[in-house]
């Protein structure tokens, strides 16, 4: 297995187990809802059941958000290998590598560190259709193309 399959399964995995943990806990905020609403207890009831309902707003927003990650990712096959940079790509750079894909930070994968970021993000954008040589620079940063998997 070559290192940007093994990023890209690592990746794969952190968000498979986040969406795991947020549908448990929507699943627990569905429980206490429905054990909230058998509680007569007047506007203490009212307001607590108004918090987790916000609650579980907000983490179904983040559910959201992670399903789109999870299907950006899945598309990615980390087989392909361009000459140019592109979605997907392992970029090794003179300051560590980058995997142009989605932005779920950092990691250390067979002793590399590994940036995670998306081709939207400030940097994605001024890496896509680079090649091997290339540079860019972000934030007063100088990032030199070493090599494109």
């Amino acid at each position: 297995m070559t290192l940007k399959q093994k990023i890209h399964d690592h990746y794969l995995q952190v968000i498979n187990d986040k969406v795991q943990l947020l549908q448990k806990v929507l699943a627990d905020l569905k429980e206490s809802g429905a054990n909230e609403t058998k509680s007569t207890a007047g506007d203490k009831h009212e307001t607590a059941l108004a918090m987790l309902q916000i609650e579980q707003a907000n983490n179904r927003e983040q559910l959201e958000k992670l399903v789109l990650q999870k299907a950006a990712i899945e598309k990615i096959n980390p087989n392909i290998v361009a000459g140019i940079i592109v979605n997907g790509s392992l970029v090794k750079t003179n300051r560590g590598f980058l995997f142009v894909s989605i932005a779920a930070g950092k990691a250390v994968i067979d002793g590399c560190t590994v940036m995670a970021l998306s081709p939207q993000s400030p940097l994605g954008m001024r890496l896509m259709g680079l090649k091997t040589g290339d540079k860019a620079e972000v934030n007063g940063n100088q990032y030199i193309i070493e090599s494109i998997a």
